[in-house]
């Protein structure tokens, strides 16, 4: 295969690391299985929504999951400042310690860079910045620019119209294989990032490279 030109990062707990979410929900009082059990059904549920052509902003959903998590719960604070609370952490998250040098390699290698993300552009590019990496990044993108969720094809289409790229020429990295999978469909080479050693879904076709830290794709690509 030639090598690819543009390298598309999806940014929720590919790029961010969400495990210092647990402390915003200890902090409130409620358990810290909550914080995986939250972002897990803020994804399903703006899946579901594009599933049927319909669009809602992940800060919508992830305060009304958030409230219907934290109801359940006896909380130290009334559940509006909770779900605030919480709210807050998610956008000072940081990222993951294998990205920095990752990205700054990539780039050195000459491949163009851009994020594509179900959250808003605003929280890609403050974490972004936290860690002194924005200026590696051509665009920060949101499904918010389209009006539907990742996995649509559109969603993707539109990252390739902005880059003025063939998907082809694309490869999508992301810890989730749902993502990967709708960027495949889109026609984009996928790269999976797989931190925890877990096992790649059978029913979905294999990535194009599988790499535990993202230093590792920088190789791969150049193999």
């Amino acid at each position: 295969m030639s090598r690819p030109s543009v390298i598309v990062f999806d940014v929720n707990e590919t790029l961010s690391d969400l495990t210092p979410l647990a402390d915003r929900f200890t902090d409130v009082g409620a358990p810290r299985h909550l914080a995986p059990l939250w972002f897990a059904s803020v994804l399903r549920d703006g899946i579901a929504l594009a599933a049927l052509g319909d669009f809602a902003t992940f800060a919508t959903l992830g305060r009304e999951v958030g409230r219907s998590l934290l109801t359940t719960v006896e909380l130290v604070e009334d559940v509006d400042a909770a779900v605030e609370h919480v709210m807050e952490g998610f956008l000072a998250l940081p990222v993951h310690p294998d990205i920095p040098d990752g990205v700054r390699t990539l780039r050195a290698a000459g491949l163009r860079l851009v994020t594509l993300s179900n959250g808003a552009g605003a929280v890609a590019e403050r974490l972004l910045g936290a860690a002194g990496l924005r200026a590696e990044f051509e665009h920060v993108l949101s499904v918010e620019d389209v009006g539907i969720w990742k996995p649509s094809e559109r969603v993707y289409r539109h990252a390739a119209t902005t880059c003025g790229t063939d998907p082809a020429d694309m490869v999508m990295v992301a810890v989730h294989p749902w993502d990967l999978n709708g960027a495949a469909h889109a026609g984009m080479r996928t790269a999976w990032i797989n931190r925890s050693g877990g096992v790649y879904p059978g029913y979905l076709p294999s990535p194009t490279y599988t790499v535990t830290g993202l230093p590792e794709l920088a190789a791969a690509l150049a193999g």
